[in-house]
């Protein structure tokens, strides 16, 4: 196993009191991302998953995933108060509170987990991965906080993965990568060795035949019977008063939602991958946070950080995919002849405008894509991109803060947005229209909004979804939206109690 650094390079470093990474890459033709996470992270709480199909191009993968596991930290918040755990690996319940604000430990964690990462490294090869959910936002701006909590999960959970495994589709390897915080007392030569350990331990792990897994025998009737924390007649009654919002100029928009649930035997990692299978996305997402599992494959950047630059990708405006390219672009220019679909596109790129600049240098900001396009698996959007240069008195929190929840899933103007979203809505959202993303560690993050998600927790699955109200929306057709996006989960939930039941 050839490892880099050498020991002669890692030895001075260490002696500056550098923080650094210690790795080593192998070819991995014949692995893929769902078998290495099964033979490294499957069953270790806090392992994660994270992948991405490419756009308009069926279940092709982009060119990176990540696999993470054995934190060494594990961050979580809930309401104002902020806890940590610094023995993970060792002990799973030695949390500590902190005494700053959950965002400010947050930044303060974020910062020493700071690392000038080799360049041959992609940004996502260390840092913090997790999760954020939409009652977060209540840190950043004056909002009430009078629903219930019917989920009762952490508003956040970031782990610090002591193994990060990168698969690299281009060049068909596996990069595996470790690590090494100076410790007092712990020579180089040590936590050289330490590190080599880890990494052994994790290409052994690798080399190892597929585990054998049995799934749970599903008893559960098809279609699946889900009910809603909302019945239709009341959603019907929160796009009226909405729409009174609206004709009264408190918003222009605002994007009511309701939460599914229904009980779900088999294991989060087989929904995964029938959900990636039958709904490819940009962002797909297996996080294992121990309590709670979130399983995902959501289309829209929330914000990402990389190279000084900030980038938010407004998605507003959907139709279905054509059966052929013709009836492709026929949909396509229906979509953008719309002008409800235009004018509320328009609407959020203004927002992400706003949003971007907030934390741009001034005159940087640039919409660097408008009205686009895009084909996904089974639908398409008008996607917009909006870009700026990071003020250097900023960082990627700041960053996120700013863009924190996206207009497509709050409304406009967002502030007045949520609070009514906080009024129509009888629960906290949870992770719904939060974020699953990372901190890398040096300096870079990528989020994405958590759309099409399941968060599966005590037997049970929810999914939930929202849609745009505008002033002339009709009362029914917004539900039935609702109804079609969680479908998308509730499809492949059927499918793989299917698989299971027919074992």
């Amino acid at each position: 196993m050839k490892v880099q650094p050498d020991s002669s390079a890692f030895d001075a470093a260490y002696a500056d009191g550098r923080q650094q990474v210690v790795w080593t890459t192998l070819v991995s033709d014949l692995e893929t991302p769902v078998s290495a996470y099964m033979k490294l992270a499957d069953g270790r709480p806090f392992g994660f998953l994270l992948e991405s199909a490419e756009r308009g191009a069926g279940s092709r993968r982009d060119r990176y995933s990540v696999i993470g596991f054995k934190p060494d930290v594990v961050w979580r918040s809930r309401g104002n108060q902020a806890e940590i755990n610094r023995s993970a690996l060792h002990d799973s319940t030695a949390y500590e509170p902190l005494t700053a604000a959950p965002l400010e430990a947050l930044r303060t964690l974020i910062n020493e987990s700071r690392i000038a990462l080799p360049a041959e490294l992609p940004p996502m090869a260390a840092g913090l991965f997790g999760y954020m959910t939409y009652d977060m936002v209540r840190l950043m701006e004056r909002l009430p906080d009078a629903n219930p909590d019917e989920l009762n999960i952490p508003d956040a959970i970031l782990t610090r993965p002591s193994i990060v495994a990168i698969f690299d589709s281009h060049t068909d390897s596996i990069t595996l990568v470790t690590p090494v915080w100076p410790k007092p007392g712990v020579s180089a030569s040590a936590a050289y060795a330490d590190a080599r350990e880890r990494l052994t331990d994790a290409l052994s792990d690798l080399e190892r035949p597929l585990p054998y897994r049995r799934e749970p025998r599903s008893e559960a009737g098809l279609p699946l019977a889900w009910t809603s924390n909302t019945t239709q007649a009341e959603y019907h009654g929160m796009v009226e008063k909405a729409k009174e919002y609206i004709r009264a100029g408190d918003i222009f928009q605002v994007v009511p939602s309701q939460r599914i649930r229904f009980p779900f035997k088999p294991s989060p990692l087989a929904l995964y991958r029938t959900l990636r299978r039958l709904n490819p996305s940009p962002f797909l997402f297996h996080c294992d946070f121990g309590e709670l599992t979130i399983v995902g494959s959501s289309p829209e950047i929330l914000v990402r950080v990389r190279d000084g630059k900030v980038t938010v990708r407004p998605i507003a405006g959907t139709r279905k995919r054509g059966a052929t390219p013709e009836e492709d672009q026929a949909l396509a220019e229906d979509l953008l002849s719309d002008p409800k679909e235009l004018a509320e596109h328009l609407m959020l790129l203004d927002l992400g405008r706003n949003d971007v600049g907030r934390v741009a240098k001034i005159g940087t900001v640039k919409v660097t894509a408008k009205m686009i396009v895009e084909l996904y698996s089974h639908v398409m959007h008008i996607v917009s991109n909006v870009e700026g240069e990071l003020d250097p008195k900023f960082d990627a929190l700041d960053a996120l803060i700013a863009g924190f929840p996206a207009g497509t899933v709050s409304g406009a103007p967002k502030v007045r947005a949520m609070q009514i979203i906080d009024e129509l809505e009888k629960a906290r959202r949870g992770v719904y229209a939060g974020c699953v993303g990372y901190f890398g560690a040096s300096g870079a993050m990528d989020t994405c909004i958590a759309l099409r998600t399941a968060v599966l927790k005590d037997g049970m699955m929810y999914v939930q979804a929202g849609g745009g109200v505008v002033a002339d929306s009709d009362p029914e057709a917004e539900y039935q939206e609702t109804v079609n996006k969680a479908k998308a989960l509730i499809r492949a939930a059927e499918e793989t109690v299917r698989a299971t039941s027919e074992r």
